[in-house]
């Protein structure tokens, strides 16, 4: 008893000594962050657009799993299980696998974005197991949108 009264009366004079205790100089942001040029940020707008393109000749199609939160708890793992899976199957290896985060669609998760060569990218939405299934067979090794499961085709765009 004697040492849990001790404690707290540690805590009780650390709390009145805060203000002591606390010496924070705040730096203004220009002496922090180097002031980016219109050069600079073009920079970074290439090498991220790089990154985030198909490159001709490596792979054929990009297939994006959204694994939010949101996108998790209605069934993402599952469906980025099936995916793998029948790629293998398949013997697909010219498709490149990633994830994300929430895509601001909640109600409509689990989804996935299909982007091939040429094509402009395909969001599908309320996927089961089965679902996936025929979007793998049709529009990753077929070329052809599975319309009846696309909320939409195309994406907003920066540049």
């Amino acid at each position: 008893m004697k040492s849990r009264l001790k404690v707290t009366a540690l805590i009780v004079k650390m709390w009145h000594n805060r203000k002591q205790s606390v010496n924070v100089k705040i730096k203004p942001l220009e002496e922090v962050m180097a002031k980016l040029t219109i050069a600079d940020l073009q920079k970074i707008k290439e090498k991220h657009k790089a990154t985030l393109t198909l490159k001709e000749g490596t792979y054929r199609a990009k297939v994006t799993v959204h694994m939010g939160t949101c996108g998790i708890s209605a069934g993402a793992r599952k469906i980025m299980t099936t995916l793998m899976d029948e790629l293998a199957a398949a013997h697909i290896q010219d498709v490149a696998v990633t994830t994300t985060g929430c895509a601001g669609l909640c109600s409509h998760e689990p989804m996935i974005t299909v982007q091939t060569m040429e094509h402009p990218p395909v969001k599908y939405v309320n996927l089961t197991e089965e679902k996936l299934k025929e979007i793998v067979t049709e529009h990753i090794q077929n070329g052809q949108i599975v319309e009846k499961y696309a909320l939409a085709v195309g994406s907003e765009t920066t540049y």
